[in-house]
């Protein structure tokens, strides 16, 4: 796979907020006083090393501008705990919302920061019990946590995933049921959703299967599923912009090609919305 590294003029995302939104989204700033289209996501949606991720490909396919209000490691619960971006996709002609992993919320077991859904803030008195041989002040990420409670006790971290599925499920059902119609779901991955649980927290996205989906595809105008290419997949980071040290965090995002059969994907189901 190769590698393209950013020099001395890295990509620049111009971070920017909205309104009284708390959260902080990839800018220039847009003007989207009339229609437009507004994406909700996480790192993917963002286009972390991208000059030209999918909701501006869109944009160039539709021809009508596309707000991006995707947060890196964002999950469900960024959007929820911030009135202030829900408001602004009921001015969207269409939203899109990408589907996030289940690991970076807030649920029963474990409590996660309310912007950056990625960090583990603490573990509740449940989890404490559930897993007594562990010190949970050693886990800054969720990711690290849930690998390692996996690694712990397989068996007991089934009762993790129960508990993160079914949250995850609801707070999407919560989200959705917010946004103004019509909302388009996307599935972005190098697989199509499973039918089986697999309780591997390093799947992207992790611990979602095709059944948590169904509720979810009752609540939206349409749902759009985009398996990469071989093709696409075999591009790797070719075109992506990153320092050295940030290569392999690269490596595992979609690249300009996946991006590419995103919006081809996406475009037309959008216009048909309009």
């Amino acid at each position: 796979m190769t590698y393209e590294q950013a020099g001395e003029d890295p990509l620049h995302y111009f971070p920017c907020r909205y309104d009284r939104s708390r959260l902080l989204f990839r800018g220039p700033r847009r003007d989207v006083a009339g229609d437009h289209v507004a994406f909700l996501g996480g790192t993917e949606t963002y286009g972390k090393f991208l000059r030209d991720p999918f909701p501006a490909l869109v944009e160039a396919a539709v021809g009508v501008p596309s707000l991006n209000l995707g947060c890196v490691q964002a999950g469900p619960d960024a959007y929820l705990n911030d009135p202030a971006t829900l408001e602004m996709t009921r001015q969207a002609a269409v939203t899109v919302v990408q589907v996030t992993g289940a690991l970076n919320l807030s649920n029963r077991l474990y409590a996660v920061h309310p912007r950056r859904n990625d960090r583990f803030l603490r573990a509740s008195p449940a989890l404490q019990r559930l897993y007594p041989e562990v010190d949970f002040t050693e886990f800054a990420f969720t990711r690290h946590l849930t690998r390692s409670l996996a690694d712990v006790s397989p068996d007991r971290f089934g009762q993790v995933v129960a508990e993160l599925r079914t949250a995850w499920v609801a707070r999407m059902i919560t989200l959705l049921d917010r946004l103004s119609p019509p909302v388009v779901l996307l599935w972005l991955g190098l697989h199509p959703p499973p039918q089986a649980p697999v309780a591997d927290p390093m799947a992207d996205p992790p611990l979602i299967d095709a059944g948590m989906l169904v509720p979810l595809q009752r609540r939206v105008a349409a749902y759009v599923e985009v398996v990469a290419s071989d093709h696409a997949r075999a591009e790797g980071v070719r075109g992506m912009a990153f320092p050295p040290l940030e290569a392999q965090a690269a490596q595992g995002l979609p690249g300009p090609a996946v991006h590419a059969e995103v919006a081809a994907a996406l475009s037309p189901v959008i216009r048909g919305l309009l």
